[in-house]
């Protein structure tokens, strides 16, 4: 114990309190933001296909109900591994507060599960359902008759309203989705004693930084699962999907660069500590993973591959590295803003360190089963509700 805060001492810098040498939101809490904004992102990208009509996307629109809900059944175990108390979170429920943004979070979860993201798939699958419970047997065929509720009505009047209710339920679930991840950056931007947080900005940069994960999720999702199928990708949804991953890559790093450039001007007692930990504590996760590698890289590669006449193999492979690259920084923007707004002392005169440790439930083998979990429910999903199949109903 005594080694370990030595250590820990040595590569403090400035002055800090002594409650300040460990930090409170560790690993987990880095989770949570970015699940959530893949699960916004995802939802987001399905409603430009079934509200906006962008039929290149059309491939993809099951893919992102189906990869949302996967990701938002796991958004919440995170928080509450961090909190240790599990079993208490229905308290939420029986006691709310209502004036609590986290609170309230357990609120918008519940409705964004089970008003927006199971009745639209309820709806968007039933017909097919009815129709696969047919040749279905075993456990399968139990699974889509107790799915369909025992619907059998496949009219033209039935099907009729099942797409008027998915695009209903659709409009609904926009705002919903930006509201759900949306308060997260509301929580970090109206801490007004840390400088490293405090901006109106955050909330909106939140919002797009969440699109632009959805929509390289889904791109990477599509282009391993026609891998996986054999089957060649669709050119025109890639490029498609591509093409809004480029434009939504664009508006976030300006949104980023005016937050950034708000909190140095709102934050000049603190300039200098501000620019010790951009140039130290956060030089590997900040400029070259956040900005370099998961930005400025994937925007130059999508230019490129986009607008360049090169082979179709070759832009599939480029999208796809980008894609990743992308993942990368919008994981690193989330640790950039919940571990480096703890590494400021509220003294605004020295910094503390983070140390990620490999075991435990705040170690880095939890959070890396917590990443992969989604990835296996979304396998499961798929195997039942494939994505990719769609039934004509005559």
């Amino acid at each position: 114990m005594h080694e370990h805060l030595e250590q820990v001492l040595s590569q403090i810098s400035g002055y800090v309190y002594p409650n300040e040498i460990e930090l409170q939101w560790g690993l987990l809490v880095v989770i949570y933001p970015y699940i959530t904004g893949l699960v916004a992102g995802a939802f987001i990208l399905a409603s430009l296909e079934r509200i906006f009509k962008v039929k290149e996307l059309e491939p993809t629109y099951r893919l992102s109900l189906l990869a949302a809900l996967a990701f938002l059944l796991v958004a919440p175990l995170p928080l509450l591994a961090h909190l240790g108390h599990p079993e208490r979170s229905f308290e939420i429920f029986l006691t709310p507060h209502l004036r609590s943004a986290m609170a309230m979070f357990g609120f918008v979860y519940a409705w964004y599960l089970m008003v927006v993201l199971l009745l639209e798939i309820w709806f968007e699958y039933r017909a097919d359902a009815v129709r696969w419970s047919a040749s279905a047997r075993g456990l399968r065929k139990i699974f889509l008759w107790v799915f369909s509720l025992g619907s059998r009505d496949l009219s033209e009047k039935a099907v009729a309203f099942d797409h008027k209710a998915v695009t209903t339920i659709t409009i609904i679930g926009i705002p919903s989705a930006f509201i759900l991840h949306g308060y997260v950056g509301f929580i970090f931007g109206s801490v007004k004693a840390n400088p490293w947080w405090s901006s109106v900005l955050i909330p909106i940069v939140f919002l797009f930084s969440a699109i632009v994960s959805g929509i390289a999720l889904i791109l990477l999702l599509y282009y391993v699962s026609s891998l996986v199928r054999l089957k060649a990708p669709a050119m025109p949804c890639l490029d498609k999907l591509a093409s809004l991953l480029f434009y939504a890559l664009i508006v976030d790093l300006s949104l980023e660069t005016l937050d950034f450039i708000h909190r140095l001007y709102e934050s000049e007692e603190s300039i200098d500590i501000l620019a010790e930990m951009i140039y130290s504590k956060l030089f590997l996760s900040l400029t070259i993973l956040q900005v370099l590698l998961g930005t400025v890289v994937p925007l130059v590669m999508l230019a490129v591959f986009r607008f360049a006449r090169l082979p179709e193999e070759l832009r599939r492979v480029g999208y796809f590295i980008a894609a990743v690259l992308v993942q990368v920084g919008i994981f690193s923007t989330r640790w950039n803003v919940v571990i480096g707004g703890q590494l400021f002392s509220k003294s605004l005169r020295g910094l503390t360190i983070y140390k990620i440790e490999l075991g435990g439930l705040e170690g880095l083998l939890t959070s890396i089963g917590l990443l992969i979990l989604p990835l296996l429910i979304l396998y499961v999903l798929i195997k039942l509700l494939p994505p990719w199949q769609t039934v004509k109903v005559s």
